[in-house]
C-alpha cells in the first residue's frame, strides 16, 4: 500500500494532524506534495541510491519529504535537530547528501551548518532562514512542478543514524528494495499491520521526534495503510492524554520515560481524560521497569505491546500484555531472526545465563556507512550473519528474552557484575525522583562503585537525608551489593528526545 492509493479514495481524509496547532495534511495534499518533490529531485539530477538529508522539527512537511524519497529510490536521512551544528554537519557530510531540506522551525541550526556542508540542492520550508543565503524557498521552487506521479517510482529507504549514546552517530544503510513504491514487500506493513491492526480506521498518536526510526517508520506505515497520524510537536504528559481523548486515538507508541511522566500526574488530572479508545499502546526504545509497566496495564488495561529492536534492524522480539504478565520484565520472543546469548568468546550460553544478545539472520541485513570496522565489530566473531548492538540479556526456559543492560554500561565492583538498569528501575517510581541514571565510578578498593545521579522534582530538597532515603529504598528491593554507595543530585540528566540516557556524557563528568 501507498498513501497515493488513499488519495484516490479518501482525498480529504487527514493523513497528518498536528497535536498542538491542529494543522492538517490530507491524503490528497500528501500525494500531490510528495509527487512534486519527487519530480523536482529527478529534475535536479538525483538518481536511485542518492541521499536526501532532512533537518526539521515535527511538522507535516516531514512526510512530504519522506514519501518523495520513498517514491524516488532515494535514501532519506532524518537528522536529530537537537544535535550541535558540528554534529549535524558531520551527518549531512557523512551520508553523502545530494539534497538538504530544512525547516524554519530549526532555522538557527540550518543557518549554522550552511557553510560546513557541500550539498547542491537546498530547500527550506515554513519560512525564512535568517542569516543563510543558500536555501531556496520550498514553495516557490515547487510551485510550477507537476503533481503527476513519476512514471518510474522505485522504492527508497531510510538511512538513519544511531543516537550516539556511546560514541559518534553511525549511519545505518540498508539495501534498497528491488520494487516499485506501490508494490507489496514492505516489512513494516507486512509485519506490523496485521499484528497491531493498522488499517484505514487507525488513529495513531506519535509523541516522539520524527527523526527517530520508530516514530518515522510506524507513522509512515499507518499512512500507507490509510490511517491518520496525530503528531505531537513535543511530548507533554497531560497533552498526550488530552489528544487521546480528543481524537479517540486507537494506537500509539511510547518510550518508558513517557509512561513514568504520565503516571506521576496527579490522579485527578489522569482521571480527567478518557483513554478507553486505545486498542494498542506500543512501547520500545528502552527497557520498561516492571513496576511502571504493571501500573500502565492497571490503568489502560491489557493494551500494551512491547517490541525490542534497533535502527539496524538486526532482529526483533514481541510481547503482548498477557505474555508479559506471565514473564514480567521480558521483551518477548523472537519474531524476526534467531536469538543467541553468547559469552565474550562468542560461545552460546544456556537459559538464565547473561551474555551479549545476538540475532541470527539468513544474511547480513545492514552495514554502517563508511565504517566497515564498526560493521565488523557488530558481528559475531564466527558468524557474519549474527549481529548485536551491544545489549546484554538472557533467555528464560521458554525462550523469552530479558535484557539486563548495555555491555558498555555494566559496572564491575569487587569482581561482580552489576547492571545499572536494575538499580534505575528500582528508583524510577520513587515520588522524590524525577529522573535517574546509575553509573560506575572509580573506587580504589572495589575497582568501581555504584553511583546514582538523581534529578529531583521541583520543590523537593536534595541532600544527605534524601540520599540515605533513596539508598535504603533500593536496598529494600534488590540485593544490597547492587545498591548505590552514593547519590549525587543534578538539575538535568542528558537524555535524547526519545528517552535514552546519554551515559557517555554523564560518565565523562566522573571518569
Amino acid at each position: 500500500m501507498f498513501p497515493g492509493t488513499h488519495a484516490a479514495t479518501t482525498p480529504d481524509k487527514p493523513a497528518v494532524i498536528m497535536g498542538g496547532s491542529g494543522d492538517t495534511l490530507t491524503f490528497a495534499e500528501l500525494e500531490a506534495g510528495s509527487a512534486r518533490l519527487a519530480n523536482y529531485f529527478r529534475a535536479a539530477g538525483l538518481r536511485k541510491g542518492d541521499v536526501v538529508a532532512l533537518v526539521s522539527d515535527n511538522a507535516p512537511r516531514v512526510y512530504e519529504v519522506y514519501w518523495a524519497a520513498q517514491r524516488s529510490g532515494l535514501y532519506i536521512t532524518a537528522v536529530n535537530h537537537h544535535l550541535s551544528a558540528p554534529e549535524t554537519a558531520y551527518i549531512v557530510r557523512d551520508c553523502g547528501a545530494k539534497a538538504l531540506v530544512v525547516s524554519a522551525g530549526v532555522a538557527g541550526l540550518a543557518a549554522a551548518i550552511e557553510e560546513h556542508v557541500d550539498v547542491p540542492v537546498r530547500l527550506a520550508f515554513g519560512g525564512e532562514i535568517p542569516g543563510a543565503t543558500s536555501y531556496s524557498d520550498y514553495d516557490a521552487e515547487l510551485a510550477d512542478v507537476s503533481p503527476e506521479p513519476p512514471a518510474d517510482q522505485p522504492r527508497g529507504a531510510d538511512m538513519l543514524y544511531s543516537s550516539g549514546t556511546t560514541g559518534r552517530p553511525k549511519g545505518i544503510k540498508p539495501t534498497l528494495p528491488d520494487r516499485q513504491v506501490d508494490e507489496p514487500g514492505d516489512t513494516y506493513q507486512a509485519l506490523f499491520g496485521p499484528m497491531y491492526g493498522f488499517d484505514t480506521g487507525t488513529v495513531y498518536l506519535s509523541p516522539a521526534p520524527l527523526y527517530h526510526a520508530a516514530p518515522l517508520r510506524f507513522s509512515a506505515t499507518v499512512q500507507a495503510l490509510g490511517g491518520t497520524v496525530v503528531v505531537m510537536e513535543r511530548f507533554d504528559p497531560e497533552q498526550a492524554l488530552a489528544l487521546i481523548d480528543e481524537h479517540s486515538v486507537t494506537h500509539s507508541q511510547w518510550v518508558p520515560t513517557m509512561f513514568v511522566r504520565m503516571l506521576k500526574l496527579p490522579e485527578q488530572v489522569r482521571a480527567r481524560y478518557d483513554v478507553s479508545s486505545m486498542k494498542v499502546a506500543i512501547h520500545a526504545a528502552a527497557p520498561c521497569p516492571v513496576e511502571v509497566k504493571q501500573a500502565m496495564i492497571d490503568w489502560w488495561g491489557p493494551v500494551l505491546h512491547e517490541y525490542y529492536a534497533a535502527t539496524e534492524a538486526i532482529g526483533i522480539t514481541f510481547i503482548d500484555s498477557a505474555q508479559w504478565l506471565e514473564h514480567p520484565g521480558s521483551v518477548g520472543r523472537a519474531g524476526l531472526g534467531i536469538i543467541h546469548i553468547c559469552d565474550d568468546e562468542g560461545r552460546d550460553l544456556g537459559p538464565g545465563e547473561v551474555g551479549t544478545v545476538y540475532f541470527e539472520r539468513e544474511e547480513r541485513s545492514f552495514e554502517y556507512h563508511n565504517d566497515p570496522g564498526k560493521t565488523r565489530a557488530a558481528q559475531h566473531p564466527d558468524h557474519e550473519n549474527w549481529a548485536s548492538t551491544g545489549d546484554l540479556g538472557f533467555l528464560d526456559s521458554e525462550g523469552y528474552l530479558h535484557l539486563t543492560d548495555r555491555k558498555a554500561f555494566m559496572i564491575i565492583s569487587g569482581g561482580v557484575n552489576i547492571y545499572p538498569q536494575e538499580v534505575e528501575d528500582a528508583l524510577a517510581l520513587h515520588p522524590k525522583v524525577h529522573d535517574v541514571a546509575v553509573i560506575g565510578v572509580p573506587d580504589e578498593e572495589m575497582g568501581e562503585a555504584v553511583k546514582a545521579v538523581v534529578q529531583s522534582p521541583e520543590g523537593v530538597e536534595a541532600g544527605p537525608e534524601l540520599e540515605r532515603e533513596l539508598i535504603d529504598f533500593v536496598r529494600e528491593r534488590i540485593a544490597h551489593y547492587k545498591a548505590p554507595s552514593s547519590v549525587d543530585f543534578t538539575d538535568f540528566l542528558p537524555r535524547t528526545p526519545t528517552g535514552k540516557l546519554v551515559k557517555r556524557e554523564l560518565r565523562d563528568r566522573y571518569v
